[in-house]
């Protein structure tokens, strides 16, 4: 990979340009250029750097199709529309599909033509499961729905090398629309869509970094119990109509403030919080020491590149790390943005634009954790805080920052990718 990253570089100028787009005259296929910081790299628009592999510039194979295609239209050229959603068509023998619960699971199995060949309710265990599919799982896939309870049977199929696909909750209900809906009837329509490569597909998190993905989304979740008996106090000043309480999230700053409130029923409920508080920060802090030296494990050199971006810290770079998992995952940087819920998806019929929708669709932590960034990114950086204002004039405060947050998302997506550290020049440039 750097040696044809080198390869490129030496022939081509390392000035920073607008995107282009090229194609091999040797095997057509559509190449386009973008400028990551370190030089004009080329990239595949469906593959990324991987096939690069064995292309040969000095014969000058390249044809430029136009001087000046931007990533947003790109498309135009490469034939590929807006993100849309991935379905699994891969074709089988065997169609499981099955509606999962926590102590029962409906199981409806059907062959290449769709018939039922097994349609049957079992508990939630390994041995049940393999049992009843062990004449089909050869040529078998598992789909189930995107819900609490998938791990233990994503994990399984891992262990066992059968084939499993995780269905995105949100696409399947709109697709489970009927008169009558139960567990028979949602596990035969699973398996249909599996069949007729109507699947819609959520992403199945790998075993090896999930157990901390979650454990790091329990210790947000805490963070913001926190953050609630904070406000619960401050709230309580404000009801006695007591002056301004200060940071009190800062323990030096909240050592007087039982003692602002005379009620001694009050008094005692307020420190009743506190002392929640104290307990909540030795945990919060042992438990995020705990996570970067895991996540040090797992992946040092993304989190040390995500930590070089002004504002992002300790648990900043965790979530974006763990969040994204693996970036490779995401085609373009356009689906990357949508995963983040970065994007703003339009409503369109026969020519017609009725607002926006799919605001769910995305992953949440990723959305705040963007934001957030780009809030702490401007504290003390004078040339930040001057892109914001510009932007500001012209879109307001509040669409300025998303825009900057979106910026932020597609400059980690090129930093994750190409494996390169922040470039707030880069980033600022119009």
């Amino acid at each position: 990979m750097l040696e044809t990253k080198e390869k490129l570089l030496g022939s081509l100028t390392a000035k920073p340009v607008p995107a282009r787009l090229f194609r091999d005259e040797k095997n057509g296929k559509l190449y386009r250029s973008f400028y990551a910081g370190m030089g004009e790299y080329f990239a595949v628009d469906s593959e990324g750097l991987e096939g690069l592999e064995g292309l040969d510039t000095s014969a000058g194979p390249l044809q430029i199709l136009n001087d000046s295609v931007s990533f947003e239209n790109l498309s135009q050229h490469s034939k590929k529309g807006a993100c849309t959603m991935k379905f699994y068509t891969k074709q089988h023998q065997f169609y499981c599909g099955i509606d999962l619960h926590a102590d029962a699971m409906y199981v409806c199995v059907l062959d290449s033509v769709g018939e039922i060949v097994v349609h049957k309710n079992i508990p939630t265990t390994p041995k049940a499961f393999l049992r009843l599919i062990k004449p089909y799982r050869e040529r078998l896939v598992v789909g189930c729905e995107c819900m609490f309870s998938w791990y233990w049977l994503a994990d399984l199929c891992a262990a066992e090398e059968i084939d499993f696909v995780l269905g995105h909750a949100l696409y399947m209900r709109a697709i489970h629309g009927g008169k009558a809906k139960n567990d028979k009837i949602d596990s035969h329509k699973i398996a249909v869509l599996l069949r007729g490569g109507s699947f819609p597909l959520a992403y199945a998190y790998p075993h090896k970094m999930r157990a901390t993905r979650d454990l790091l989304r329990r210790r947000n979740h805490l963070a913001r119990k926190k953050a609630e008996l904070l406000a619960h106090i401050q709230n309580t000043a404000t009801q006695y109509n007591l002056p301004p309480l200060g940071r009190i999230a800062k323990p030096s700053e909240r050592d007087e403030v039982p003692k602002l409130f005379s009620d001694p029923i009050v008094r005692a409920m307020v420190e009743v919080d506190l002392s929640v508080i104290e307990h909540y920060e030795s945990l919060l802090d042992t438990l995020e020491r705990h996570l970067e030296k895991i996540a040090v494990g797992h992946d040092p050199v993304n989190l040390a590149l995500l930590k070089s971006i002004p504002g992002v810290g300790r648990i900043l770079s965790l979530v974006m790390m763990y969040e994204i998992e693996d970036i490779s995952r995401f085609p373009r940087v356009q689906d990357f943005a949508s995963y983040c819920r970065l994007v703003k998806p339009s409503k369109e019929s026969n020519g017609k634009a009725y607002g926006h929708s799919g605001k769910r669709i995305g992953n949440a932590h990723l959305r705040w954790a963007f934001g957030e960034a780009v809030v702490l990114m401007l504290k003390g950086n004078k040339p930040a805080q001057a892109m914001v204002q510009k932007l500001a004039s012209k879109y307001g405060k509040g669409k300025a920052l998303a825009i900057l947050s979106h910026r932020l998302g597609r400059a980690v997506y090129y930093m994750l990718k190409n494996q390169v550290p922040f470039n707030q020049e880069l980033f600022l440039r119009t």
